[in-house]
Order: structure tokens, then C-alpha cells, then sequence
């Protein structure tokens, strides 16, 4: 049960190795402006580093599965850009799975327990055919991915392709629970699939689903879904994953089940702060045969003019739906490194620029070719702003939303809304042909109707004779060349300079590594003495580890983020943009890369004391203001202060964005529910960082977003950590929490008071904004009382306490001031 605006991230951890060590290299100095490089040497050299690193090779997959223990929530795992919108930092990740192998002793031990079970995929012992795969283990080294890549690159040599039917369905069930057989959309057709990818979106609209991802429906439409499966066929149920209300299930024949392997889930909310799950993706991706697959089910931003929006969506979620792999080592598989891609969903693209009147009667004469031609996505598409290389097949069946609940009848609500085909199935990848791409009328549960689509998919089958007669020659081959030469690379960069550096806004600069040697080389960058990263936290590279064959060439991004986390430091000159990269080549030397920058000081990470002590925009002050500010301890109430000038009484930045919202948006539909614009919240920081404007810049929802933003960065709450505990205590009574506020730095009260004040006028707006306290105390709860850093996480009891906290305050209107 998480609180919304929880600080748990949905994003996948970068991998950063935690073993290397600094090794000596006489080359790699840096020029006279990087004095501070000297610092970074070592007085010795050191031991080389155990084997076994950067595999960057996807391991070809064979049959037989170790599938492994799901746990019913899924691990949270940081990103190292996190805090951006696009990677934002902490968001509650709620993955389902259910029906997984429990493992005994024996298992842990390296042993595998064949099962043979309806519901679940078989495990199977390593065979010939799947060396490969044991080669991906951290403890083989440089050897065993050279031979792994050469196994990809004669993969033809050793394989076939054989033809499967997949079955991928989409249903926006509306929050409805399951009240007729979905056989009409999952057994479309007389010969039963061989796998099985069903996606749901809005599962439970109810606020314990969104606040808490907790619903009775997942259990009951995945009864429903394994009821309607083709009878034809006796089926495995592989996975299930859900965040929120998007769901994803995988079911596979069970005669097919051993040839499924390195099964893994992830999911990615793209709602307020990109970290809401009413809006975002789940994905299962898996190996079938030697083929990698990869399926996405995504609910992307609604309203018609919201298509901007949509594609910011989709590719955040490119970007931050990373999975892990087998081998820990590995960095993160993207969505787009698999062989086929099925991407599904409500995508919620409309049809614009024609009147709702002429889109029906289009579709009364079936002219769906013309219709076609006004819909967004195809739009979107031809402009090349999103699914760039996907396909979709030619819809030759009626817009599937919206109409009224339990008919046929178009949506005869006030809004009207026109019919869209907001529900879609794409495809990215070779050998893929799609038999069937249908609407489903017959099912009226919801105000959506399913949409399916049956695939003939050509999956790479491994000869195991012929691997094994494969893989004995890379083996001879590789003994006859081995200690011969030593691996070298050249870098087309080794300095990189990064200007104006502005917070939550990457920066990325581009060099690559050329393997100008005579053998294979796999490469890493390793972490200083002393330290636990590779990298400063506001800095990461990508890949940050790799494998190059002879002549290869591959290009890294660097990428520079400040968030909250690092701002801070940044703002008062503790820390600098400094910093050395060590890139060590197994069985090679090592290339030291300088990467320096100046970070432009931003409210987004300065606290309310220091604000409130500037009257001129941050970036306005004197550098050195700025610091001796932020270094400024936090003054209790009756304190003296250093500072001789009358502070503000709240920083004037909270006021800018209060202010415009209050006079802009007390009636904005979706307030603090629906993401801005991430160009528009630059704008915003911007403005307030460098004046004093009338107005703000963006939507009412980039401005609300940034007042999120700004809550989150602050480096101390606008609720003390102090006092969290004090405060959790005294939920249960309106009279302590009032005593809990009086006890504030008088500048944390005035600002606390002064957000409730706003937040309650919204709420007098309620049937305009649709607001109301569980919204508004669940999205507030854990920004204006933030758990302590050091503690341990906020369990559900700390988070029902913080809320009621807040809601005191949101029911009592002029009692707390």
C-alpha cells in the first residue's frame, strides 16, 4: 500500500560494479586544466580485476527455463538519472505476478526442480544446447563472450525457423468487473495460438486501486481470461504483472512451456511526476526457442488535444523500461534490443479536425479509409514522432471508444465525445505476419471494446547437433588465438565539457570507442579508489560496460542530470561538476577520461530558509551568497540568525507558482492528477530562477506539476524531519497536529499554512476540479511530510499517519494559521 508520490522507483537500477579496482595506466592524463586528475592516481599499481565483466552480448537462448521466484511485489530498484521527469526518482513500483515455483534447499544449492503443472512453466536442467547460457554466469570472463558473440554471429548456422501463432489482445475495461465470457475476443478463430500476451487498462478506477494498487478485479478478469482461453489447446500461465489498473498476462501451450526462458517483468508510470500509475506500462519480455521477444502494454495521457503528451509518454517509457539480465554484470536491456517487438494498449490517439457528427456517419458507410486519414496516431507516425519502425495492419473494423456502458450506442453523455480508435496493436521486427486485426463488438462491458490480433511469428530454433559442432570450433578457434595480442582501443574523445548545466535538464555529449586490435576486447568503466561508482551521481554513461568484436565500434553517451539529490551539494558549491572516468579494457590497459561543467544554481533544491533570505531571482545572487545561504544552518523559531536582513515570509518562488494556480486553475479538470508538459516545466524553472514575471509560462498542469517538483526537491521538508515522528503521533488528534506545526522554523510554517490554504480552496472547487481530500491528502502526504532519508522505508501504517496529518488541515478551514 503506497502513498502516490512515494519515493520508491518504478525505474531500473543502473548497474554499477562494486568490485573493480583502479588500475595504473601511464596514458589518459588529462591537460593542464585538470589538475585535479592528479588526485584520482594511484601511488601503486594494482591486482587486475577478477574476470568475468561487461558482457555485453545477449547470450543466445536455448531451451530449458530457470524461472525465477516472484515475489508479489516487485524489488524498487533506483535509476542513476534519478529524479528526472522522464526518469523521476522515487514512484511506488506495484508488480503482480503470480504463479511461481517455490524453490527448497535443494534449488538454492544450484539444483532445478522439474514440476510439471498446469499453471506453470517447467524448469529444466542445462543441456548442450543452452552452454551458451551458462556462459552468461558472472564468473566466465573475456573467453566466453567471444564465444557467446560468436555463436550470435553464426547463429544461421545452427538454426531454423519455425512458424508460431501468438495471440495479442487489448481491453480497456473501464474499472467494470467481468460479466460476460470473453471467448468472443480470445478464442477469435478455429486454431488455437501457440502463446497467449492479454492486456488490460483502467482494471479498478477506485482510489484504493490508484492510491494503494490494491484490487480485488486483478483475481477476478484473470479467472476470466483463463476461462476463455481456445479450447483447442491446454495452456501455462507464465506471468502476470500489474501497476495500477494496466495488466499484462502471458500464457503459453504448455508442450512449449521448457522452450520459454529469461522471463522478466517491469513496469514505468508516465502520471504526475512520472511517478502515478494511472497512466505508463507494464512489459514482459522472454527468449522463446533462440528468439527474443519483448511485449509492452501501455495506457498513455487522454483528451484529444493531449497528443503531445501521448508521445512524451511513449517515449518515456523507451527510455526508462529497462529489464535486468541474467547475468547481473550486464546493464539493462531497452525495449528495443529484442528481436520482435508487440506493443498494445489503449493508446489514446484520437480522431481530429472533423466534427463528431461526420466521424459517425463515416462510420455508418464503413469508410474507414477516409476516417483513417484524420486519426492521430497515423499522424504521429508519418511525422516520425513516435513508434518509429513499428507497423500496424490495415483497421478495417469501427472506432473502439467510446460508447455507453453495457451498448452499442455511441457515448450520449454531455462531453459527446467523438469515436477513436484509441485501442491498437503494433509491431516492430523480421518474420512477423499478422493474420487478423479485429474489433471486438459482442463484448459490451465497457465503454471500450477489445481488440485482437492473431500473428504468425517466425522463431529461431536451435539444431542441437549442429550447435554443438558450431560451438566446438569457435572453442578451437578461440585456443589457437588466445595471449597472442593484447586488446587496444582509440576513443574519438577524451574531454567533454558540459555548459550551463540546469536542473532536471540532461545533458548528453557522444564519443566511441574504436577496437583498432587484432583481437576481441570487452571494456568497462570502473570505479576510483575508495569509491563505490564508476561515476559522480549526477553523471552516467551508457553502455557503461560492453564487448567489442575485432574492428567494432560502439558510441557512448555521457550523460549529465542534477536532481534533487545532487543539487543541493551544487547550489553551495560543495560539490562541483569534476569528475574522472576510468575505462578499463580486460587484459588491457586503461583510458582515463576528463569530464568537467558548470551547474547554473536553481530554487529546485534550495531550501525554504536560504529562499526565503533572497529577494532577487537564485541565479541573480552573488555566487557566494548563494552559498553561504544554503550552508546556513536551519534556524528554530526564536532563533537568532546570521543574517541581519528580514527574511521573506515564504520564499517567493511558492508563492509565483500558488499565486498563478490559484488565480488560473481552481477549476482546472485533473488538477495535480495529470502531467505537464516536460518543455514546459524548463520554461517554468527558467522563469522563476531568472525573474519576477506577471505570469507563468505552460499549461496549469506544468505549473501545478512544478510545485510538485519544487515540494520534492526541497532538501529539508516543509514538515521538519525532526518532527516526522512527532507528527505521525499526533494523526489521530488535530490539536497536537497543530501544536506540531507551531513548532516549525517560523518560515516552514508560514509556508505549510499557506499551502493549505490553497489546497482548500480548491477543494470549495471540487465539482469543477474534481478534487477531494484522499486525492489531494495522498498526493501531498508524503511531499509536505517526507519520510527521513536515514530511517528505513515508510511503511503503510507511516503512510495512512502522514495522511491523516494532512487531512486535518484540508478539513479545518482557518485553524491552522
Amino acid at each position: 500500500m503506497e502513498t502516490v508520490l512515494e519515493r520508491v522507483s518504478l525505474d531500473k537500477e543502473e548497474i554499477k560494479d562494486t568490485e573493480g579496482v583502479f588500475k595504473h595506466s601511464p596514458t589518459g592524463a588529462g591537460p593542464s586544466q585538470f589538475q585535479w586528475l592528479s588526485k584520482y592516481r594511484p601511488k601503486a599499481p594494482q591486482p587486475l580485476c577478477a574476470p568475468g565483466k561487461g558482457q555485453a552480448c545477449q547470450t543466445p537462448a536455448h531451451k530449458g527455463i530457470d524461472i525465477d521466484r516472484i515475489s508479489t511485489t516487485k524489488k524498487a530498484r533506483n535509476s542513476a538519472t534519478d529524479g528526472k521527469i522522464k526518469d523521476t526518482e522515487e514512484q511506488a513500483n506495484h508488480h503482480r505476478h503470480t504463479n511461481d515455483n517455490t524453490e527448497n534447499n535443494a534449488d538454492r544449492q544450484g539444483k532445478v526442480k522439474v514440476e510439471a503443472r498446469n499453471d506453470m512453466v517447467r524448469s529444466s536442467s542445462h543441456t548442450v544446447s543452452n552452454k551458451a547460457q551458462i556462459l552468461a554466469m558472472p564468473q566466465f570472463g573475456l573467453r566466453d563472450n567471444i564465444i557467446k558473440c560468436e555463436l550470435l554471429k553464426r547463429e544461421e548456422t545452427y538454426t531454423y525457423i519455425r512458424n508460431f501463432r501468438f495471440f495479442i489482445g487489448t481491453y480497456n475495461v473501464n474499472g467494470q468487473c467481468p460479466k460476460d465470457s470473453l471467448q468472443p475476443w480470445l478464442s477469435f478463430g478455429t486454431d488455437p495460438p501457440d502463446v497467449y500476451c492479454v492486456g488490460f487498462q483502467e482494471l479498478d478506477l477506485s482510489k484504493e486501486a490508484f492510491f494503494f494498487n490494491d484490487t480485488p478485479k486483478e483475481q477476478e478478469w484473470s479467472k476470466a481470461v483463463s476461462e476463455a482461453l481456445h479450447p483447442g489447446a491446454k495452456y501455462a500461465m507464465v506471468k502476470l504483472i500489474r501497476l495500477v489498473g494496466i495488466m499484462l498476462i502471458f500464457y503459453v501451450r504448455e508442450e512449449h512451456a521448457e522452450y520459454i526462458s529469461d522471463v522478466e517483468v517491469e513496469s514505468v508510470g508516465t502520471g504526475i511526476m512520472g511517478r502515478m500509475g494511472n497512466k505508463g506500462a507494464v512489459a514482459i519480455r522472454f527468449s522463446f526457442h533462440n528468439s527474443t521477444i519483448c511485449v509492452v502494454n501501455s495506457h498513455l495521457a487522454a483528451h484529444i488535444e493531449e497528443f503531445e503528451r501521448r508521445n512524451q509518454d511513449y517515449k518515456d517509457i523507451c527510455t526508462r523500461l529497462l529489464f535486468r539480465q541474467q547475468d547481473p554484470m550486464s546493464p539493462p536491456l531497452p525495449i528495443m534490443k529484442h528481436s520482435v517487438v508487440l506493443w498494445l494498449g489503449d493508446l489514446n490517439y484520437r480522431i481530429s479536425d472533423l466534427e463528431v457528427e461526420r466521424v459517425k456517419q463515416l462510420i455508418k458507410d464503413k469508410d474507414f479509409q477516409t476516417l483513417y486519414k484524420y486519426d492521430q496516431l497515423r499522424r504521429q507516425i508519418e511525422e516520425k514522432a513516435v513508434f518509429e519502425g513499428f507497423t500496424e495492419g490495415e483497421i478495417t473494423f469501427q472506432p473502439t471508444y467510446k460508447y455507453d456502458t453495457g451498448s452499442d450506442q455511441w457515448d450520449t453523455s454531455e462531453k459527446c465525445r467523438a469515436p477513436a480508435w484509441c485501442d491498437r496493436i503494433l509491431w516492430k521486427g523480421k518474420l512477423i505476419k499478422q493474420l487478423h486485426y479485429h474489433g471486438h463488438m459482442a463484448l459490451k462491458t465497457s465503454d471500450h471494446k477489445p481488440v485482437s490480433s492473431d500473428f504468425e511469428i517466425g522463431i529461431k530454433v536451435v539444431n542441437d547437433e549442429l550447435y554443438r559442432k558450431t560451438f566446438e570450433e569457435i572453442v578451437r578457434s578461440i585456443d589457437k588465438m588466445e595471449n597472442e595480442c593484447i586488446p587496444s582501443v582509440s576513443l574519438s574523445e577524451r574531454e567533454f565539457c558540459f555548459k550551463d548545466v540546469k536542473f532536471m535538464q540532461h545533458q548528453v555529449k557522444t564519443f566511441t570507442i574504436h577496437n583498432d586490435g587484432q583481437v576481441p576486447c570487452q571494456f568497462e568503466f570502473i570505479q576510483k579508489l575508495e569509491e563505490t561508482a564508476y561515476c559522480k551521481p549526477w553523471l552516467s554513461a551508457n553502455p557503461c560496460k560492453g564487448f567489442l568484436a575485432e574492428g567494432g565500434k560502439v558510441d557512448i553517451e555521457l550523460e549529465m542530470f542534477v536532481n534533487r539529490s545532487t543539487a543541493t551539494a551544487l547550489n553551495s558549491g560543495e560539490e562541483k561538476l569534476e569528475d574522472i572516468l576510468i575505462l578499463h579494457l580486460e587484459r588491457g590497459k586503461d583510458y582515463f577520461l576528463a569530464v568537467s561543467g558548470n551547474y547554473l544554481p536553481s530554487c529546485f533544491g534550495a531550501s525554504i530558509q536560504t529562499l526565503c533570505h533572497m529577494r532577487e531571482p537564485i541565479q541573480d545572487m552573488p555566487e557566494e551568497t548563494v552559498r553561504q545561504l544554503t550552508l546556513m544552518p536551519l534556524q528554530p523559531k526564536g532563533g537568532i540568525s546570521s543574517v541581519t536582513e528580514k527574511p521573506l515570509e515564504i520564499p517567493k518562488e511558492i508563492w509565483m507558482m500558488v499565486d498563478h494556480l490559484y488565480r488560473n486553475a481552481c477549476q482546472q479538470e485533473d488538477l495535480f492528477q495529470q502531467p505537464g508538459l516536460r518543455a514546459e516545466f524548463e520554461e517554468i524553472r527558467d522563469c522563476i530562477d531568472t525573474g519576477m514575471p506577471d505570469s507563468l509560462p505552460g499549461s496549469n498542469h506544468s505549473v501545478a506539476e512544478a510545485l510538485l517538483l519544487f515540494l520534492d526537491a526541497l532538501p529539508e521538508p516543509v514538515i521538519c524531519y525532526s518532527l516526522y515522528q512527532q507528527s505521525l503521533d499526533a494523526s489521530g488528534s488535530f490539536t497536537l497536529c497543530k501544536k506540531v506545526v507551531s513548532m516549525l522554523p517560523q518560515c516552514h510554517e508560514n509556508t505549510f499554512n499557506y499551502i493549505m490554504a490553497f489546497l482548500r480552496e480548491l477543494l470549495k472547487n471540487c465539482v469543477f476540479n474534481h478534487l477531494d481530500v484522499d486525492i489531494l491528502r495522498s498526493v501531498f502526504g508524503g511531499l509536505l511530510l517526507r519520510h527521513p532519508p536515514s530511517n528505513s522505508r515508510q511503511d503503510p501504517v507511516e503512510k495512512r499517519k502522514a495522511q491523516e496529518f494532512i487531512q486535518h488541515f484540508l478539513l479545518r478551514e482557518g485553524e491552522s494559521s
